[in-house]
């Protein structure tokens, strides 16, 4: 009875239905007036809700969150920031390095092909927000790379190649599982796709939204899907000028 009365609300097929049709969308489009004179108390009142909550999230974090990833990790070095408690379903061994940083939101997924799977993030490793790592043997990422917001890293396709195989839900043959390795000062663009087997260069850019099914030469700049190098760079001189 409701929903037929909602319904009819929506099509708004007759006056008095339009009528009320309109003071829905009133309603639900009303905002509550704002005079000038209470612009300063309600702005400090914003300022108060973010510090408070920014540090509410951080004493979770410190004295929570951190404490119980790290227990899980089997080394984690100093000054890790960690932005909320990762999801880890892996059985993988995790080492992170020195001042690596995770911004926001990160997966770890492992399959049962591997008895003991790998995931290293070396030193100064900046990993965005909503970052997926899916690690059945390594993936490796080098000193001072910058992972973007979105990006997944993938060292299997998840299932195997042969149909039957999948149709059996069983797993990807050992075979078909690659490392993956970032190597340093390697830049991933946000929502780009790492998979199996792949090698990224050293100081290369993979570009926003990518799908990276290849290696990537050191310093080039890739882009696309599937990823192809648009810029071969070359190695920064180091000497002194």
């Amino acid at each position: 009875m409701i929903d037929s009365f909602i319904l009819k609300v929506k099509r708004a097929e007759t006056p008095a239905f339009r009528a009320l049709n309109r003071m829905a969308k009133a309603c639900f489009s009303a905002t509550l007036p704002l005079p000038r004179a209470l612009h300063p108390l309600l702005r400090g009142l914003f300022s108060f809700h973010q510090g408070a909550s920014t540090g509410l999230r951080r004493a979770v974090v410190y004295f929570y969150s951190e404490p119980l990833f790290r227990s899980r990790c089997d080394r984690v070095g100093q000054r890790f920031m960690l932005g909320r408690m990762p999801f880890v379903r892996s059985h993988a061994r995790i080492e992170i390095g020195d001042d690596v940083n995770f911004f926001g939101k990160v997966d770890i997924f492992s399959g049962r092909i591997f008895e003991e799977p790998r995931l290293v993030l070396h030193n100064r490793v900046d990993i965005g927000h909503n970052v997926v790592f899916v690690v059945n043997k390594e993936i490796v990422i080098e000193d001072d790379v910058n992972v973007a917001s979105g990006v997944r890293f993938m060292d299997t396709d998840a299932h195997p190649k042969d149909t039957a195989a999948r149709i059996a839900d069983l797993p990807p043959p050992p075979e078909e599982i690659k490392p993956v390795r970032v190597c340093k000062s390697a830049w991933i663009g946000q929502n780009s796709f790492i998979l199996k087997g792949v090698t990224i260069g050293e100081g290369a850019v993979v570009g926003v939204n990518s799908v990276v099914v290849t290696d990537i030469p050191p310093y080039a700049v890739a882009m696309g899907n599937p990823a192809r190098v648009v810029i071969r760079g070359a190695r920064p001189d180091s000497s002194p000028t």
